[in-house]
């Protein structure tokens, strides 16, 4: 088996060390013997995303995502398809805004997402910056708890036909308000979380490849792997939440208002 991976805006939106989270995709399929080709898709290429089999979109400052959200609009056809037949997607921080249907900065214009997610997110004054936890029910891997980082001022908003991918346990989620934290629709989840988010939370790592090989091969089984390290990892990013639990920090994303 191959899997096929469109790698969105690599150099443009990796921020955070997102980039790790290909690493850890592309190892977890190596040590089962699978393969993996990854095609960078920078601005102005075009690609047919249908023919991926995993889409990867990760964070960026709101000025990269600005050039983004210009650039992807040529590409919003074929992402929308994309997510219809099934592809699967992992959107992280500005990613994951981009999925909506716009990200309303402090400064500036509108910019316009691609409407493969149904949410819209707003600048707040206050930047959410905690170690987080949150507790998903994905229906195939039942009840798990997924941890990293959130860093971002937006505040997200889902409409009818995108669900949270999670409950919040610690941290704030998409907007400090309803308990929910990122989205998801289909084969596309869309996440706040980064740290890399996939290391530290292997269960996630391999339901993103396992349902992305299913769309072409059909039911997959994955080869079990000795986890222990990256449950050690979860499980001390997983106290650190607990220890920050109660005294999150929230930042001035408006200096320039001084």
């Amino acid at each position: 088996m191959v899997l096929k991976i469109g790698f969105l805006y690599p150099t443009l939106m990796s921020v955070a060390a997102d980039r790790g989270n290909l690493f850890a995709i592309e190892k977890r399929c190596k040590w089962r013997g699978i393969a993996t080709e990854v095609e960078p898709i920078y601005v102005k290429q075009t690609p047919d995303f249908t023919q991926f089999d995993l889409i990867l979109i990760h964070g960026a400052a709101d000025r990269e995502m600005e050039i983004a959200s210009q650039d992807i609009q040529f590409k919003a056809e074929s992402l929308r398809e994309a997510a219809e037949a099934n592809v699967a997607f992992l959107c992280v921080c500005a990613g994951y805004q981009l999925m909506g249907h716009y990200y309303r900065p402090f400064k500036g214009p509108e910019l316009k997402g691609v409407s493969v997610l149904d949410l819209y997110t707003e600048a707040s004054n206050e930047r959410f910056m905690t170690h987080m936890a949150l507790e998903c029910d994905l229906g195939q891997v039942g009840k798990k708890v997924l941890v990293g980082y959130e860093n971002h001022s937006g505040r997200t908003f889902l409409g009818a036909k995108a669900k949270p991918l999670g409950h919040v346990l610690v941290g704030w989620g998409n907007n400090g308000q309803d308990g929910g934290e990122g989205a998801y629709y289909k084969n596309v989840f869309g996440t706040y979380l980064h740290g890399p988010v996939l290391p530290k939370n292997p269960w996630f790592t391999d339901l993103l490849i396992q349902t992305a090989l299913e769309r072409r091969y059909g039911k997959v089984e994955l080869v079990p792997l000795d986890d222990s390290i990256e449950e050690a990892s979860h499980a001390a990013a997983l106290k650190l939440a607990e220890e920050f639990k109660g005294t999150m920090s929230a930042i001035d994303a408006t200096p320039w208002k001084k």
